[in-house]
């Protein structure tokens, strides 16, 4: 028996329940997930080869490019409800399409967020991302999540960089 899709637009290509996202940026953090969902669904480790996490200009979070000897380490989030799907995509930029991608280790394919226009050649950090910004990104994803609307920016629910 087929389901329903999960939504419109990006969405409308998930159907049942068994949808897993490959995470590589901020979603990654336990916090920002609390923040956006309430609560932090399954997160594997994974790793993604033949793409890499960018740094985007003007932005605190990364885009997902193609890479011929990258490696992209982030973690498959699974068990979302179609409300969840629905935030997440939201809170993702425009300039995003969301693709099937074969994660290293797993034999399903899962989906992910590939960023469609440029990037910066240089990766994402992870780790300078969390010591400098996570709990402030963490805080504005909180209220993006009580007031969407009120995020006008061009850069995606209001995350740029304030020092770029």
């Amino acid at each position: 028996m087929a389901s329903a899709a999960l939504g419109a637009g990006r969405l409308a290509r998930l159907f049942g329940p068994d949808h897993a996202l490959f995470v590589y940026g901020t979603l990654q953090f336990p916090e920002v997930l609390t923040a956006l969902l309430g609560r932090v669904p399954s997160l594997e480790p994974a790793e993604l080869t033949g793409w890499r996490a960018a740094t985007l200009p003007r932005r605190l979070y990364p885009g997902l490019v193609s890479a011929a000897h990258g490696r992209a380490r982030g973690a498959v989030l699974s068990g979302l409800t179609a409300t969840e799907w629905a935030i997440l995509d939201a809170f993702e930029d425009d300039e995003y399409d969301l693709r099937r991608v074969r994660v290293d280790g797993r034999k399903v394919p899962v989906w992910t967020y590939v960023w469609t226009v440029a990037a910066d050649p240089a990766d994402w950090e992870r780790d300078r991302f969390a010591a400098e910004h996570l709990a402030g990104f963490t805080a504005r994803s909180a209220r993006w999540r009580q007031e969407p609307a009120s995020f006008f920016d061009t850069a995606g629910p209001g995350w740029s960089d304030p020092g770029a």
